[in-house]
């Protein structure tokens, strides 16, 4: 959830929402590393050197049974690999290994502030995990920012790559060919200056449409305890560097080199517009219409297929999983 670096509500570009929620009570507290958060499964960790620095790789792995492939599932900037345990238990009952990683810079994962934050360093840091684990090949399965990821994972390692699934992925737009390019200091001092409450408000709003129940609100504790625990700075600083990544990085004029089979699942009603807060003088765009960028993404990639899902928002796996997993199911089969 603020896996690593998202502190929340504006890192989508959204006012902060202060007044809308009460302060929230007995808040957890977690240091950087979620210490005495449970995840789902067995965490292991990935010794990495790289950019002259030591580094753990959180991730979780369930073996494939038999010759079934291995499905490489990649997380959002506002969660962390464990948002995936009714999707990773789904596939391993079908018989599929299940890779879940923490990025480096969210979730359980180390979180440097000195770090060159990209794309291609994120993807290989995922082939050193995959060469670690001797899984030669994987079906990728990206969400949100995790989608940005996957499809230059897809680009850099399409021998690594069977196949590619982008589920409500963003960077299906170039965000700073719409707004004004925010400095990672005022980016720093807005999350910063995020509570509890902000967190709640922006993901009910924006993610869920207003809805909320105890599944959604389970899916903001690790973001909640990182603002009262004892690293907040810190990861303040991670969540603003790796939001300059999503703005810098664009993806989409790339998607005509993609490879692979690749399926698109977007829930139709998902606005989710990075820095929709900083929109350039005249510019009329409206940003994150996905009943739209769907369409516009899957004719950028070379024979993708498409699946909408209507009425479902940003998260069809969280929000919807029954619709979710016949998608998922059509992708794969």
């Amino acid at each position: 959830m603020i896996a690593a670096a998202t502190l929340c509500a504006p890192a989508h570009g959204q006012e902060s929402p202060r007044s809308e929620q009460p302060p929230i009570a007995n808040e957890p507290a977690f240091d950087a590393r979620l210490s005495g958060y449970e995840y789902p499964f067995d965490v292991h960790t990935l010794a990495l050197t790289n950019q002259r620095q030591d580094l753990e790789m959180a991730y979780m792995h369930l073996p494939a049974k038999g010759d079934r492939p291995t499905v490489l599932l990649l997380h959002g900037k506002n969660f962390n690999g464990a948002y995936w345990e009714r999707t990773a238990a789904f596939l391993a009952s079908r018989g599929y290994g299940v890779l879940m990683p923490d990025q480096i810079g969210f979730g359980k994962s180390s979180k440097p502030e000195a770090y060159q934050y990209s794309f291609n360093q994120l993807a290989a840091n995922t082939a050193t995990l995959m060469e670690a684990l001797e899984i030669e090949k994987a079906i990728v399965i990206g969400h949100s920012m995790g989608g940005m990821l996957a499809a230059r994972f897809a680009l850099a390692y399409q021998d690594r790559t069977e196949q590619l699934v982008l589920v409500n992925p963003i960077g299906l737009e170039d965000y700073l060919d719409y707004t004004t390019y925010p400095d990672i200091s005022a980016a720093f001092e807005r999350e910063k200056a995020l509570t509890a409450s902000d967190i709640v408000a922006y993901q009910r709003k924006n993610y869920y449409d207003g809805a909320w129940n105890d599944a959604y609100d389970a899916l903001t504790v690790p973001l909640r305890g990182w603002i009262t625990g004892p690293d907040f700075e810190r990861l303040a600083y991670v969540s603003a560097l790796t939001y300059d990544m999503i703005l810098t990085q664009p993806v989409i004029d790339d998607f005509e080199r993609i490879g692979v089979p690749t399926t698109l699942i977007i829930g139709t009603r998902d606005r989710t517009g990075p820095n929709r807060a900083n929109m350039r003088p005249g510019v009329l765009r409206e940003l994150g219409r996905y009943d739209r960028l769907g369409k516009d993404a899957a004719s950028r990639i070379p024979d993708a297929e498409l699946i909408e899902l209507d009425g479902v928002g940003h998260l069809p796996h969280i929000e919807n999983f029954q619709r979710f997993k016949e998608a998922l199911t059509r992708a794969l089969d």
